[in-house]
């Protein structure tokens, strides 16, 4: 795991002394994290990087995932994708299974740090513990709330009611709410296994133990298999290129441990790719972060055909790369392309057809593209900031009627 002086390099030394700064009017508090799983999706991986730097600069931290059943997860996803503004049957039962499970969690959870730090609609409940408790209770939401379900909203709306403040990742997610709303966009770990160089025999090698051809060029799209992620319509539009350029479409996922969608999803794609020897689906362990890293470099282009998305955080990975990224409009998405600068925005499957066979023939622009996309990456996405931001928040959390917080 990577100490806080060797981001130096990558973020720069005013960055990690801001840090420093920061921390050391922080030294001594408590911060816990809580969220729906240890694996899997952008939550979890940031989580586990970000958790150890906050103890080393003096914040001591854990980090805890609610417990929950089949039926629990079932209804979370349906909160997920309802939430997203796509339409979905909650039942009265649905949400009865999710008092119930808040409630169990209740009792084995030691709520006692002096920050309380909830991610995401699946442990939002817990909120009706903190009457008891002195401390502040922050709630992250990650996902795309401007098209929320009303219903589903509603019932979530008075827990996020009882909090010290929401962030959010992009301003469009921000709701109508008595509480402070912070921007905060997510990031990645430029260190990581997932983001780190790697030499070009690391690249090859992977690419040969997962039998990954790199005879033609790579479009490849790396997300969880849910439909929200569009994988049937990145096929579509792979397919619609064939007769024109030369290439071979990638489509590499995971399974998350509260994604119980995650299986039936895959088997659309196989379904839809049946046939095509230039198409490959390759399931991953939701650890193969090397792997990833890899086959990114790997590829010529890099697709995020997503519908709906809270920030996706493949985009940022990509672009650190520096690799040419196309993506659907939505969500925290536009946060990190700028349209033609740092990378290709479209709206629709004939979109990311036009987009892939322009940036297969025109090399240079993409180069272009990729290159740009990693400086914006540097100046806005880097865990570090990220960091500097979530000690800003506990800073201003413990003071909110201050107008000016001296460092």
């Amino acid at each position: 795991m990577a100490r806080l002086e060797e981001y130096r390099a990558v973020a720069g030394s005013d960055v990690i002394d801001e840090l420093l700064l920061i921390a050391e009017r922080l030294k001594g508090r408590t911060l816990l994290h809580v969220n729906s799983t240890a694996v899997g999706g952008g939550v979890a991986e940031i989580l586990n990087r970000m958790v150890p730097l906050l103890n080393e600069m003096g914040i001591t931290s854990r980090w805890e995932v609610i417990k929950g059943g089949e039926a629990f997860y079932a209804v979370t996803k349906k909160f997920h994708n309802a939430l997203h503004g796509d339409r979905q049957e909650v039942t009265p039962g649905d949400y009865q299974a999710y008092e119930e499970t808040t409630d169990e969690n209740l009792n084995g959870l030691d709520l006692g740090a002096d920050f309380v730090f909830i991610h995401d609609p699946q442990p939002a409940a817990l909120v009706k513990k903190r009457a008891g408790l002195k401390n502040r209770w922050l709630w992250r939401c990650h996902i795309d709330l401007s098209h929320a379900d009303p219903g589903v909203w509603s019932f979530l709306r008075p827990y996020v009611e009882k909090y010290d403040a929401c962030v959010v990742s992009a301003p469009a997610f921000a709701q109508k709410l008595p509480i402070p709303q912070i921007l905060i966009a997510p990031s990645i770990d430029p260190l990581s296994d997932k983001n780190r160089d790697l030499e070009d025999s690391e690249v090859r090698a992977v690419m040969e133990r997962l039998r990954i051809p790199t005879d033609k060029p790579l479009i490849t799209q790396v997300s969880r298999f849910d439909r929200l992620k569009d994988p049937v319509g990145v096929i579509r539009a792979f397919k619609s290129i064939r007769s024109s350029v030369e290439a071979r479409l990638l489509l590499v996922g995971g399974s998350a441990a509260d994604d119980p969608e995650g299986v039936q999803v895959y088997q659309e794609a196989l379904e839809a790719a049946k046939g095509e020897e230039d198409i490959i689906i390759l399931a991953l362990p939701p650890t193969s972060h090397l792997e990833i890293n890899a086959i990114q470099r790997a590829s010529s282009v890099i697709l995020q055909k997503s519908l709906r998305e809270g920030f996706g955080l493949t985009v940022s990975e990509a672009l650190w790369k520096g690799k040419p990224v196309i993506a659907g409009a939505v969500g925290g998405i536009p946060q990190q392309i700028i349209h033609k600068q740092s990378g290709i925005l479209v709206h629709s499957v004939e979109g990311a057809s036009y987009w892939m066979k322009q940036l297969l023939q025109q090399p240079a622009f993409a180069r272009k593209l990729g290159e740009n996309g990693r400086e914006h990456v540097r100046s806005n996405f880097l865990l570090t900031r990220h960091l500097r931001d979530y000690m800003l928040l506990f800073l201003a959390s413990e003071k909110p009627d201050a107008e000016f917080i001296r460092l």
